[in-house]
């Protein structure tokens, strides 16, 4: 466990760019981009009462003339606003989640190629490390590690906005941060997107294995390798499909791409559940995004036999992954 524990705080030294600093920058200018527009409205009056529209459970609520909408906001209305801002805030942190995939995917891909291209890997070899430890810290780094320190920021540039969003509302004298702050769901939103990394870690396993198995594998263009070759089979795959509808069957290319070349590449992106409509997206009609019903969805679709499969194709290809660093050190 010590061991293991190095090697996580070496990975993180060495990787700290595109763990922390990419999304941290990505935090930062959204902060920013949404404070200025929030300060410009402000200062130029396009946030007065005339100009802000409401829309609450669907129903648009509207001000005109220049008095306050705080008018408008008694206490029930004022609660229900804060329920669906404390509800569906952490939302405004999604566009940081992009950043993960694209970290997490060149992250893997280089971590053991680069490894035997600098001939470092001589030196680690030469340490009291197993090839095991080694490539499951780069996978504990990449599946664990980047997706907590990701919600992390993700949650505090959220929680940002929403109280630049509350400055904005007392601007038209309406005082939402004491249900805001008050509401339950404002805090238990990060717990839930952190209570998700598991079924992430199963959802991304073929992705980041195929990832592994490459870098571990490919001397050189490990970039071509690993989306490369998907692609090329796609391509032949239809091509395949094409030829046999002419005689009346088919292999079901389609299926395969779905299924299994899409997973190897974009396995790594947060709610890829969701993606395929295999797991529906939960909604309330007056809440927005139930945060909770999102996480118990997450985790009911473990009960598809595709993500078990899909594992158990991951875990193979990293198992074939830290057999072949054991011999393939050369440049």
């Amino acid at each position: 466990m010590n061991t293991m524990k190095w090697l996580l705080r070496r990975e993180f030294w060495e990787h700290k760019g595109g763990f922390v600093w990419a999304p941290l920058i990505a935090a930062a200018l959204m902060v920013v981009l949404v404070g200025g527009m929030i300060g410009y409205g402000i200062s130029t009056g396009k946030l007065d009462g005339d100009s802000v529209t409401i829309t609450i459970g669907g129903e648009e609520v509207h001000r005109a003339g220049s008095a306050k909408i705080a008018s408008l906001a008694d206490r029930h209305t004022r609660n229900q606003i804060a329920d669906v801002a404390a509800n569906n805030y952490i939302a405004t942190g999604a566009p940081i989640f992009i950043v993960l995939p694209v970290v997490a995917f060149f992250y893997c891909l280089g971590a053991l190629y680069d490894d035997r291209r600098d001939r470092s890997i001589l030196f680690w070899k030469s340490l009291p490390i197993s090839d095991a430890t080694t490539v499951l810290s780069k996978l504990v780094t990449a599946l664990v590690l980047a997706p907590a320190i990701t919600v992390v920021i993700a949650s505090a540039a959220a929680f940002l906005i929403l109280m630049l969003g509350g400055v904005a509302a007392s601007h038209q004298g309406l005082n939402l941060f004491g249900p805001v702050l008050s509401n339950v769901n404002l805090y238990l939103s990060p717990v839930y997107l952190l209570a998700m990394i598991p079924v992430y870690i199963l959802w991304a396993l073929p992705c980041a294995g195929w990832l592994l198995l490459v870098s571990s594998w490919a001397k050189s263009k490990v970039f071509l390798w690993a989306v490369g070759l998907p692609l090329i089979a796609a391509v032949l795959l239809k091509w395949m499909d094409y030829l046999l509808a002419l005689y009346g069957t088919t292999i079901n290319a389609d299926w395969i791409i779905n299924n299994v070349l899409e997973t190897l590449l974009l396995g790594l992106v947060p709610g890829a559940w969701f993606m395929d409509g295999g797991t529906a997206l939960p909604f309330r009609d007056q809440h927005g995004v139930d945060m909770l019903s999102v996480l118990s969805a997450s985790w009911g679709s473990l009960a598809r036999p595709e993500l078990w499969v899909g594992a158990a194709a991951g875990v193979a290809m990293i198992v074939a992954a830290i057999r072949l660093r054991r011999w393939r050190d050369e440049g």
